[in-house]
């Protein structure tokens, strides 16, 4: 059996959501897919069906939108069979100074990345602390360790997500249920081209493989740890990062950051 026999994964349709979502079903865990592009989830679902015989739901939603994560969150709340595992993948960034950038694209950020992984996971550890087991994946980044001057917002809502994700790991962990917070660094995904960020500012060893990334972070939920930060030299800037102050980072930061 395997060790998630049911997971839900929002933003499967590309990178590491996908990566995610094809480990899983090699596992042999059915799955429930979530992300706003039908073709690539359609696409998605019929080969893991094909090359791993599990059950794989295909459900087209924005969780940006109030009415569609309310939808989700009633199916992790009460739907039959109950999700073992939810990962909380979907996200978005963007690049730019914060005054100069439109307010309702910030503000869809903050829902995407903030909202609706706190609504899911709440929705999904009722009835996962009923039965007493149960894991939750959240997809945070490296950005949320320092404020990053022109990437104000997304580092901000990723330093919530790690926050938040901490602090319910430590109210669940003794009743069978892991919350594991997942900080990836540079990972080659459409990620940066849909924020507009220029990878060629990163140096070519930086960047990880999503499914690296998937592989660190389902063995970290699956062995009920806190945090997994993928990559030996991740875990070193995260280490120097947990003793530098704000007042310098930030100014670094913007430096390599400001064109």
């Amino acid at each position: 059996m395997p060790r998630w026999p049911l997971a839900l994964v929002t933003g499967a349709s590309s990178g590491i959501g996908r990566a995610i979502a094809v480990q899983l079903a090699a596992d042999g865990s059915d799955l429930i897919v979530v992300a706003r592009r039908r073709d690539r989830l359609e696409a998605l679902a019929e080969e893991l069906r094909a090359a791993h015989g599990v059950t794989v739901d295909v459900v087209v939603a924005d969780v940006t939108d109030p009415g569609q994560l309310a939808a989700l969150e009633e199916r992790l709340r009460t739907g039959s069979p109950s999700v073992d595992l939810l990962v909380n993948n979907a996200g978005a960034g963007g690049q730019g100074a914060f005054a100069e950038l439109p307010l309702d694209r910030q503000e869809a950020q903050i829902r995407l990345n903030v909202v609706a992984p706190v609504r899911l996971t709440h929705a999904a550890l009722q009835p996962m602390l009923a039965r007493g087991r149960g894991g939750v994946l959240n997809v945070s980044s490296i950005a949320g360790l320092q404020p990053m001057p022109r990437v104000a917002n997304y580092a901000a809502t990723k330093a919530y997500l790690s926050s938040f994700s901490h602090a319910v790991h430590e109210e669940v962990r003794h009743q069978g249920v892991t919350v594991t917070n997942l900080l990836p660094g540079f990972t080659r995904t459409e990620f940066h081209e849909a924020a507009d960020i220029n990878r060629s500012v990163v140096p070519g060893l930086a960047w990880m493989k999503a499914d690296t990334v998937a592989r660190k972070g389902l063995r970290a939920v699956a062995r009920g740890r806190a945090q997994c930060v993928p990559g030996l030299g991740y875990r070193v800037l995260t280490g120097i990062s947990a003793h530098t102050p704000w007042s310098v980072s930030r100014r670094v930061l913007a430096a390599v950051l400001t064109p």
